[in-house]
């Protein structure tokens, strides 16, 4: 797949709430999550297993989810881009209304890393 082409499969699979999907066919073994903490600092999950295991720990703690969108990506070389946002109430914390700036490195047609800015 071309960058282009893995960019389309995200948006789409994004759009659709199909996460896991979207780790299952685009993203290498070895790929890196990294985004900030509550207490604003960088961290990073190395491998699929840890990404998983990330998504799990915030999708367990969503306690209503209200909407959300992506934005079409970007592509510029290996890199892709694409504004999400979301409205949910999470457990402890209430309603919260988030916008963030994701971009994903690819390279030998696999997602092999991804960063989140919000």
């Amino acid at each position: 797949m071309s960058n282009q082409e893995i960019a389309n499969r995200l948006y789409e699979l994004c759009q659709q709430g199909q996460f896991e999907t979207a780790h299952d066919e685009l993203y290498a073994a070895d790929a890196t999550s990294t985004e900030s903490n509550m207490q604003g600092q960088r961290e990073t999950a190395s491998g699929m297993d840890a990404i998983r295991a990330k998504s799990k720990q915030f999708n367990e703690a969503v306690e209503e989810m209200h909407g959300g969108y992506t934005n079409e990506p970007k592509v510029y070389g290996n890199y892709i881009f694409m504004e999400m946002g979301l409205d949910a109430t999470m457990k402890g914390m209430g309603r919260i209304n988030m916008t963030e700036m994701c971009r994903y490195e690819v390279k030998d047609g696999k997602i092999i890393s991804e960063e989140f800015y919000y």
